[in-house]
């Protein structure tokens, strides 16, 4: 009996932790998650203020999802959009000090992509599928 109420506090904690960890996950893929959004910021730490520049430089990117993504980072508190009066208008776009809160997050990713890279293509030239058959 006192092993199976241990058992069931030590599944109530295992579950809690999970919880925990399942919804820091949401909380950061709902800040960060999708395609754009790390890329925008890697090119903005780059330098890339402007719109167009930021679009240049994210491959891919419409010009309707970067302008949503833009406005997502800065509702999270990644960016800030600055209005220039004068003419013609300026719009530029800077980091927060909290975007540079991701930079292991980046270099983790990073370091992660480049390795998967290299194992795709050492196994697409030896013939070998991802599954690992032949």
């Amino acid at each position: 009996m006192a092993e199976s109420q241990e058992n069931q506090i030590d599944n109530k904690a295992f579950t809690e932790e999970c919880h925990k960890v399942l919804m820091a996950m949401s909380d950061a893929l709902y800040a960060i998650g999708g395609k754009w959004k790390l890329m925008i910021i890697i090119a903005m730490g780059r330098g890339n203020k402007r719109f167009t520049e930021i679009q240049r430089q994210v491959t891919g990117i419409s010009a309707r999802v970067l302008s949503s993504e833009l406005k997502e980072l800065e509702m999270n508190g990644f960016i800030v959009k600055k209005v220039e009066i004068g003419y013609p208008i300026t719009i530029a776009y800077e980091l927060l000090p909290y975007s540079y809160t991701l930079q292991e997050v980046v270099d983790a990713m990073t370091k992660w992509g480049m390795q998967h890279r290299e194992k795709i293509k050492q196994e697409l030239s030896s013939g070998n599928s991802v599954t690992g058959k032949k």
